[in-house]
């Protein structure tokens, strides 16, 4: 089984996070970024699948900041070649359907019987990647996928939907699929073991050139939540306290009487 997992890198949310002077994006300029948490559950399942069933396991990304160490932590996991995509800003950020539309000119010439991705990041909570690429190639496509089970030329896959409901389906491969959760946590790579990738993994870099989208939506202003004051502490007993928020409650015409 030939599978392609797509990874995206992020800006570390433990950083503290500023926006740039256009007021458009955040400064990317003294941020770490990081792999997709999703796209590593994407990367172990494609992995698990290996081990399952055999094949080979492709990681690909687009040229972005610190994208180098996450392709050779894949490549220490196990991938069999990792890719990356040129041809873009790779400090900007790269739209969802531009960054698909690279990945489906790449994917078109390499046939693979699979793609798995993140179901979602943290700059595309709409979860658009794995459909978006499915309907520029016109394969078939499943989101919120946590199992995963090859058989002949399909794929049978469970789906964990709203208000706990699960759906299985069975898809026709190739197929996209956007990964929820892998079978079990992703693994860890030492430190060791990517410098050694390092030393003898080479990152194929393929030229994409900038594909036509259409109109999307544009960042017209991004800017953090205004303050609005702090906490007021309310002090005294508990029943002192309880008499105070009834207070507040009616002069703010919340409560009646």
């Amino acid at each position: 089984m030939d599978i392609v997992v797509v990874v995206r890198q992020l800006a570390d949310l433990v950083e503290e996070l500023e926006v740039n002077d256009e007021g458009t994006d955040i400064d990317r300029d003294f941020v770490k970024f990081v792999a997709n948490e999703w796209d590593e559950a994407a990367l172990e399942e494609a992995l698990c699948l290996k081990e399952a069933v055999g094949g080979t396991v492709t990681v690909v990304a687009l040229d972005e900041p610190d994208v180098d160490q996450t392709l050779y932590a894949a490549a220490a996991k196990g991938a069999d070649r990792v890719v990356k995509l040129t041809g873009h800003d790779p400090d900007g950020w790269v739209r969802t359907r531009e960054r698909a539309a690279r990945v489906a000119t790449w994917l078109r010439d390499q046939h693979p019987d699979v793609v798995l991705t993140g179901v979602q990041a943290a700059d595309d909570l709409d979860g658009q990647m794995a459909g978006v690429v499915a309907a520029y190639l016109g394969w078939p496509h499943a989101a919120v996928v946590v199992v995963v089970e090859p058989a002949g030329n399909e794929l049978t896959v469970t789906q964990e939907l709203g208000g706990g409901t699960v759906a299985t389906s069975t898809l026709a491969m190739p197929a996209v699929l956007g990964i929820q959760a892998a079978r079990q946590a992703p693994r860890y790579a030492p430190i060791s073991r990517i410098r050694q990738a390092q030393q003898s993994t080479t990152i194929e870099e393929v030229e994409i050139d900038e594909p036509a989208i259409g109109a999307v939506a544009s960042v017209r202003r991004l800017f953090p939540p205004p303050s609005r004051g702090g906490a007021e502490m309310l002090e005294g007993s508990a029943a002192e306290v309880a008499d105070k928020i009834v207070e507040i409650l009616r002069a703010r015409g919340l409560v009646r009487a």
